[in-house]
């Protein structure tokens, strides 16, 4: 019999709030294009203090969106961090375009700013960044990049709600931000995903591009049924029940981005004493406020290859653990076998997903919690370093 984890690696924050929003949206019978949908696009506005916001399907979804919206397509070329989730480059490809991969920084996980030019061509057509952990990209010299190269700068904040730049939320700073609401993320949906950005023209054919092209939803119909299609489109909407949930949820994210840097600032405090692991994004940067989504640390050469033994001695003392992420996605198996990389050009990117360990910082969590969870980490530490 499997030992209980007791401090799982993600686990969503529900209450009776949510559970009664959806009964009550569920009783109304309007499950699409409804008001809460509206509302949550206008909190979630509020909170980022984007122009303009687009409740969808999923990030995925919101990112392909906005790709397929500008005209990206075969031929193209998108620039992208090797080492993140495989929607920030699934969704690249399935316009038709090409994900061309960049190493990253070993401190942060986030892209290697400094190899970016050199892989801009004719074919580029944008930039897209990975708030990596929650931790903004320093976006300044990208800008400058793609104003020199008129190129997009597409922001993947799907791990970044509450993070900022300079005092600015990130998905405001390029050209769009997309954030998801996956069951582990900060806050949840469910499933979905949120599309940010200022660029009034392009907010309104994303939003008709998510619900197939057609110009009018049935709250916005004359006669029923009577409508028409301005664009190719796609189902990728976000249900009533979703953005029900999503606006409760959004109420608690002030407590949880408090309770999570709390939380990871006890880490720091704690892992100073354990040697043979390095923490990522440990160092204070100036003007980068992150979300703190979850801590990783990257474990020695030696302690590296125990890392499944490691793993299997915090599950069993109930901590739950997590892998940002398993593999670069140039390692991953359809991207290697269709492109054939060199994957001595993402070193650090498989470092990250080859010797890091991931742990919760879930606002559930308590000090005494991360005290316990730190003291494992350092026995199982001490426990495999010997053999």
């Amino acid at each position: 019999m499997k030992n209980k984890i007791k401090f799982p690696f993600g686990s969503p924050w529900i209450t009776s709030k949510e559970i009664s929003t959806v009964n009550k949206v569920l009783k109304s019978k309007i499950l699409v294009h409804g008001q809460h949908t509206a509302n949550f696009e206008k909190n979630f506005k509020q909170f980022t203090k984007a122009k303009h916001a687009i409740a969808v399907s999923s990030c995925t979804a919101g990112m392909h969106l906005f790709y397929y919206s500008v005209g990206i397509g075969m031929g193209d070329e998108v620039i992208v961090p090797a080492q993140t989730h495989l929607a920030t480059a699934h969704a690249i490809e399935l316009t038709g375009a090409k994900a061309v991969f960049i190493d990253s920084s070993l401190d942060t996980g986030n892209i290697d700013i400094e190899k970016i030019e050199s892989k801009i061509t004719k074919k580029t057509k944008a930039i897209c960044v990975v708030h990596y952990l929650g931790l903004p990209v320093d976006i300044k010299k990208i800008k400058y990049l793609a104003k020199k190269h008129d190129l997009y700068i597409v922001e993947d904040c799907a791990l970044a709600l509450g993070a900022k730049y300079f005092n600015k939320h990130v998905g405001t700073i390029g050209d769009v931000g997309v954030f998801s609401f996956y069951p582990v993320k900060h806050i949840t949906t469910a499933e979905g995903g949120m599309v940010i950005l200022n660029n009034k023209k392009l907010a309104t054919k994303i939003k008709l591009l998510r619900a197939f092209g057609v110009n009018k939803n049935f709250n916005q119909r004359k006669l029923p049924g009577i409508y028409d299609c301005e664009y190719l489109g796609f189902n990728y909407r976000m249900s009533e029940i979703h953005a029900a949930i999503g606006i409760e949820q959004l109420k608690k994210l002030p407590i949880i981005l408090k309770k999570r840097k709390i939380l990871f600032l006890k880490y720091l405090e704690n892992m100073k004493m354990i040697k043979d692991i390095q923490v990522l994004q440990s160092k204070k940067i100036k003007n980068l406020n992150s979300s703190f989504y979850s801590l990783s640390f990257l474990l020695n050469k030696d302690l590296s290859k125990k890392r499944s033994n490691i793993i299997q001695f915090l599950n069993s003392n109930g901590i739950g653990t997590s892998i940002y992420y398993p593999h670069p996605v140039p390692r991953i198996k359809y991207y290697r076998n269709k492109y054939k990389y060199n994957q001595k050009n993402f070193l650090n990117a498989q470092k990250i997903s080859d010797d890091s360990i991931s742990v919760s910082v879930s606002p559930y969590l308590s000090k005494a919690d991360i005290d316990y969870i730190c003291e494992k980490i350092k026995l199982a530490i001490k426990k495999y370093k010997k053999k």
